[in-house]
């Protein structure tokens, strides 16, 4: 394949995935089932809870968002090479436009890698997976909280045949860690979890706790964003009630495996079945899911999609 062929399918495959990135975006936004966009345009418009004082205060609370997650990128980066804070916002707008149209935001670790030489690629892909871990164990444990007093205030009751299964399933999970840790050879997609786990002890301690700081503040921020919606929009809820159902949320949300481009569906489901509840108006509900994906996932997928136009592949002698 000549040099000039391998250029046009490379802007091809970069068109493509803004191309595709915009549609599903597009799509999404006026085919939503759970939520009609003349039925979301008409609600904002009547709520009339938009100043630019609040709107400001929106964008702030998002870009802050997004500053820990590109800060948290750049440190987590430092034991392979050290990068620019304008590159680890280039290399995280531009993997959160790639990953889009992908399941599990799956788009997101090969493009990254792909801002690196060979020699580093494999390290990246696995620096990217502890700061996802890192987010997802911050997931975790405020949603274990937060589900624990969601039963408890709401008094849900658990059933000995549902509290059979999930302990059933949670022992499984178990046995399987085991034998999966015992075992060095086992691999998934090429990578052997022995591996996975020296590499994960072989980081400097100082890099696990800034990497857990930083997804703890994106967690707080984003959290408090979503409360901060709900009280503009008129939901007569504590801090601490709204918080106790948003971290349940976001626990929910997070085990179902997803495109990130549905994301607004699943935790728009998951939040109107959790506020019902609460007693808190649908259209709110739903209205609050959409903004918090329009500001946190479009808006910056938006500006990574500039990155991904003028992407170019590493050469050997800036590694």
């Amino acid at each position: 394949m000549s040099y000039k062929t391998k250029q046009f399918f490379f802007v091809l495959i970069k068109l493509s995935i803004v191309v595709g990135a915009f549609y599903f975006i597009y799509y999404k936004l006026i085919k939503n089932e759970n939520l009609h966009f003349n039925d979301f345009i008409t609600f904002l418009k009547e709520n009339d809870s938009f100043s630019v004082k609040n709107i400001i205060f929106l964008l702030i609370l998002t870009s802050f968002n997004w500053f820990f997650e590109i800060l948290k990128w750049q440190y987590l980066v430092i034991p392979i090479k050290k990068i620019s804070f304008k590159s680890a916002l280039e290399q995280s707008l531009g993997g959160l436009t790639a990953s889009f149209i992908t399941p599990n935001r799956l788009g997101d670790y090969g493009a990254k890698a792909m801002y690196y030489t060979k020699p580093f690629r494999k390290r990246i892909v696995l620096m990217n997976l502890l700061g996802n871990m890192a987010q997802m164990a911050t997931t975790s444990v405020f949603g274990i909280v937060g589900l624990i007093y969601f039963v408890k205030i709401y008094k849900i009751e658990v059933g000995y045949d549902i509290a059979l299964k999930l302990g059933i399933i949670l022992l499984i999970l178990v046995i399987l860690t085991i034998f999966i840790m015992k075992h060095k050879r086992f691999n998934i997609k090429g990578y052997s979890l022995y591996k996975i786990t020296k590499f994960i002890k072989n980081t400097p301690s100082k890099i696990h706790l800034l990497n857990l700081s930083f997804s703890v503040l994106r967690y707080l921020i984003f959290s408090f964003q979503f409360c901060y919606l709900l009280t503009l929009f008129g939901a007569s809820m504590s801090y601490i009630e709204a918080m106790i159902i948003i971290t349940s949320m976001y626990l929910l949300a997070s085990v179902v495996p997803s495109i990130s481009i549905f994301d607004v569906v699943i935790k728009g489901s998951v939040a109107v079945f959790l506020f019902s509840y609460a007693e808190v108006n649908e259209l709110i509900v739903l209205s609050v899911s959409t903004i918090m994906w329009l500001l946190n996932f479009v808006l910056p997928s938006l500006f990574g999609s500039y990155f991904v136009l003028n992407f170019k592949l590493p050469q050997p002698e800036t590694s």
